[in-house]
């Protein structure tokens, strides 16, 4: 009777493990972010199922999990530019898979999409982007080559359901010869620009010293000008202002009140006062005769 009863409570307890295992292979979860594609005895289905949980066939059926995030991925890859030089390049590509073509990307390419797309795109692209510029002109155009990288690979992928959002260039790495040409180059640049900066500095202080110069002789002009102006201005007051009058008044307020001196016919000097007269009578000055 023991034994009987032992049997029903295994059975019991198997049945319950069975019913457990079943109903859990019946449901399946789809994490945030993700689609479920549903897999039936090999046979991908069409649609995809969304976040959340969902019921599946037990065992025959199994539900494979598709990141729709933004997805980064590393190439490292090379191309030659125009002047025919290596360019050694290392990408970061973002990207997401649509929700709505997981089933197809799935079904036709299957989980390594990355190897099989996208990163035969990339080279593809970056090749045709490099082959428009020179070495030089590759590192000094990084946006306009990752914003072409972008549209190039856009153009290729978004029918099969992969968007690139964005492309970062991580590195650019040339041979050492060019890196030599490169910075010999800039030492040559560097040496002609302080040449000519000197040679401006010389030019800006020799025009600088000329102007002072001119601006110097202008204002010594202008001096002399305004001098000159002012002397005749002031001579041509003095002239109109003398009249007979004033010249006599000063004549008079200069004289030092000497009657000058004069010579007679026999060259005797005498003074003026000897010879004039009284005021009743005019004096009369007659000239010496030699006696004979």
């Amino acid at each position: 009777m023991r034994r009987f009863i032992n049997k029903k409570v295994i059975l019991a307890v198997v049945a319950v493990i069975l019913v457990i295992l079943i109903a859990v292979s019946c449901l399946t979860i789809v994490p945030p972010g993700h689609t479920g594609v549903a897999v039936t005895l090999g046979r991908v289905e069409e649609g995809v199922l969304q976040e959340g949980l969902h019921f599946k066939l037990p065992f025959i059926q199994n539900v494979v999990m598709i990141d729709n995030r933004i997805t980064k991925l590393e190439v490292d890859t090379e191309a030659f530019s125009s002047d025919l030089q290596t360019v050694e390049t290392t990408l970061a590509i973002n990207y997401r898979v649509d929700t709505s073509k997981s089933y197809s990307i799935y079904k036709n390419i299957g989980g390594d999409y990355e190897a099989v797309l996208i990163t035969p795109a990339v080279n593809e692209v970056l090749k045709a982007i490099a082959a428009k510029y020179t070495a030089e002109e590759s590192v000094t155009n990084r946006t306009l080559i990752s914003a072409g990288l972008v549209e190039g690979l856009n153009e290729k992928l978004n029918d099969i359901g992969l968007y690139v959002t964005d492309v970062n260039i991580i590195n650019f790495e040339f041979s050492e010869a060019f890196i030599t040409a490169i910075e010999e180059k800039q030492v040559a640049q560097q040496e002609l620009l302080k040449a000519e900066t000197e040679k401006e500095t010389k030019i800006t202080n020799a025009e600088a010293e000329a102007e002072a110069i001119k601006v110097k002789a202008e204002a010594e002009a202008e001096a002399m000008r305004i001098t000159a102006d002012a002397e005749a201005e002031a001579n041509s007051i003095i002239s109109e202002s003398l009249t007979e009058e004033l010249i006599e008044y000063h004549k008079i307020e200069k004289w030092n009140g000497q009657l000058p001196t004069v010579t007679g016919g026999s060259g005797t000097f005498m003074d003026i006062s000897d010879i004039v007269g009284s005021e009743s009578q005019p004096a009369v000055i007659e000239d010496e005769v030699p006696v004979q």
